[in-house]
């Protein structure tokens, strides 16, 4: 494989080079450019699988870049380097783009190469893009991008009926559908923490109070969800769970 590194710091651009070759043998050949415009004009020469790009940039944000590419010239994957604080870290997250923070691990580094590398030939970045650009301008974040066999699916925070552990896979289910996503329930358990309407009344549920039915007392408690399903209540959980009902 083959990659451009985008970076407006020199000794950023030198560290990422440096650990690529020590670390992923998967990538041959590398390339670097300080702005973005110079990094469009590589891409094209160069024509990477993976472009690794900054987003705090002089002239051009790296946000920018599907603003000079055409949609065809996009056929490799993107991964963010960026010292963003926790707030725009939440937008990564939310939109399923994927990103290293600064100071770069090693480790990071490797497992984004490889979930970039599975990924090659998905074309699914423009509407994931346009996704963060769009989330990190508001104030707060309306929509998340679910993961599937399929691409990404996004959906409003709203739609979403309940969250319930499969494993390492996650089950979603929404106002209109039921989608199985590969990210463990962990996942959207610390990236929905924000959104108040969002609880986790058991270790395998994360549920929206929106789509409450009905509590049932009987078999030590348990939720009934607007689409039928059933939500176990955990027995330290319940008192808590009683309380922010009745205060709904």
């Amino acid at each position: 494989m083959k990659a451009i590194i985008i970076d407006d710091e020199l000794k950023a651009r030198s560290v990422l080079n440096t650990l690529i070759e020590e670390e992923c043998p998967k990538i041959k050949e590398i390339k670097d450019a300080d702005d973005l415009l110079s990094g469009i004009k590589l891409i094209r020469e160069f024509k990477p699988q993976i472009v690794f790009l900054d987003i705090e940039m002089p002239e051009y944000s790296g946000l920018e870049i599907l603003d000079f590419l055409n949609e065809d010239e996009v056929d490799f994957q993107i991964i963010f380097t960026t010292a963003y604080n926790h707030y725009a870290i939440e937008a990564f997250k939310l939109n399923a783009v994927d990103y290293l923070l600064k100071p770069i691990d090693s480790e990071e580094l490797k497992e984004a190469i490889d979930k970039a590398e599975n990924l090659l030939g998905n074309k699914d970045i423009h509407k994931k893009l346009n996704e963060l650009k769009l989330s990190l301008s508001e104030s707060n974040f309306k929509k998340i991008g679910l993961p599937n066999s399929n691409g990404i699916k996004f959906v409003d925070f709203s739609d979403i009926i309940m969250l319930e552990a499969d494993g390492m896979y996650t089950k979603v289910s929404t106002t209109s559908e039921e989608v199985l996503v590969s990210k463990p329930l962990k996942f959207f358990v610390d990236t929905l923490q924000k959104i108040k309407t969002f609880y986790r009344p058991h270790r395998s549920y994360l549920v929206n109070l929106t789509y409450l039915r009905e509590y049932v007392k009987k078999d030590g408690g348990y939720i009934v969800m607007e689409n039928n399903k059933s939500v176990s209540i955990s027995k330290d959980k319940k008192d808590e769970f009683l309380t922010i009902v009745q205060n709904i």
